[in-house]
């Protein structure tokens, strides 16, 4: 549904977005992940043809977005972070000006304003001004207005800044139940945001692309030095476990008088030691209640991404700065 090639934007000498290739499949929810400043917006912007690439391209639905704008648009919804309201407009009648906006058919346009109302359970709230509502309400109203048209694509900026708890886990819901009718691009630097919506993450950095795939996918790229936790009433088992082949480290400590709970750190690139754990327990003839292989985080995967690109950028910056005074000599 949505494919970029070298896709790069600049704003004078600054590079915001920096060649980017990736590819969104039809009905799935993916998460564009990255710190403030990181070009997830800028490229958010390109994609909705708001904002022309510096270089590559971008499609959507097999259009180019620069040449076939106007056909685009008629495929995306597009709710930025500070969605655009009419304060000062009723509910119902900021979609109908939207509505008209959109060119939807006269006859077409009360049946498309009802079902946006309650896809976004907006119902109780339709004839009240937009002024009134709480945020939790108007992001609501924004959506619903993205939504009028029944795009195929929608594309969702920061959609939760702001809200509180509760509607924040309303908005979640809504987009799950979004999910399958339409793509959904999900711009956000909050980590539960993308666990609990997300099918696909594409993390951003410095206006790179650092990783891509399912967060399983991200997950098992991302852990290197694999942590397994065990439960024994192994009085001592740390000295076994230390002697076996990958094993890293080991710590332990009591949980009652008679189980123990051991950690166990491997050293890169090691097997699973999931079973050779059970069996060296086994061989000193104690018991395992727990054992399981702990996987990185998305926390631990985005805070090394951001380590990796700043340390890159530092790479790039005394590089530079070396040419530059090689040059001058």
């Amino acid at each position: 549904m949505i494919v970029a090639r070298s896709l790069s934007r600049k704003f004078g000498r600054f590079l915001a977005v920096d060649s980017l290739d990736f590819h969104i499949d039809r009905g799935r929810v993916v998460g564009f992940l990255g710190p403030n400043g990181a070009g997830k917006t800028t490229t958010i912007r390109m994609i909705a043809g708001y904002l022309p690439p510096t270089a590559g391209t971008v499609e959507v639905d097999g259009l180019d977005v620069v040449r076939a704008g106007r056909e685009v648009h008629r495929r995306i919804g597009y709710l930025p972070e500070a969605a655009p309201l009419y304060s000062e407009m009723r509910v119902d009648e900021f979609l109908k000006f939207r509505a008209r906006l959109f060119g939807i058919e006269r006859s077409k346009r009360r049946r498309a304003i009802d079902l946006a109302l309650r896809r976004c359970s907006l119902d109780e709230v339709r004839t009240r001004p937009i002024h009134q509502l709480s945020k939790g309400f108007r992001q609501r109203v924004g959506l619903a207005a993205a939504l009028l048209h029944q795009p195929p694509v929608l594309i969702l900026d920061e959609p939760t800044v702001g809200l509180d708890p509760a509607q924040i886990r309303e908005v979640r819901a809504l987009i799950r139940e979004l999910a399958g009718n339409h793509t959904i691009l999900l711009s956000t630097h909050i980590l539960p945001e993308v666990e609990l919506t997300c099918d696909q993450i594409i993390m951003m950095a410095r206006g790179r692309i650092r990783a891509q795939g399912t967060i399983s996918q991200l997950q098992q790229t991302g852990d290197k030095t694999p942590r397994y936790l065990l439960e024994t009433n192994s009085s001592k088992p740390e000295n076994a476990i230390r002697e076996m082949k990958g094993v890293a480290d080991v710590q332990s400590v009591v949980m009652d008088e008679h189980w123990r709970r051991v950690t166990v750190v491997a050293a890169a690139g090691t097997p699973d030691l999931r079973e050779p754990l059970a069996a060296t327990v086994a061989k000193m003839g104690c018991s395992v209640r727990e054992l399981h292989r702990e996987a990185a985080s998305l926390e631990h995967l985005f805070v090394q991404m951001i380590a990796d690109a700043e340390a890159h950028a530092a790479e790039s910056d005394g590089g530079r700065q070396a040419g530059q005074k090689g040059e001058e000599a």
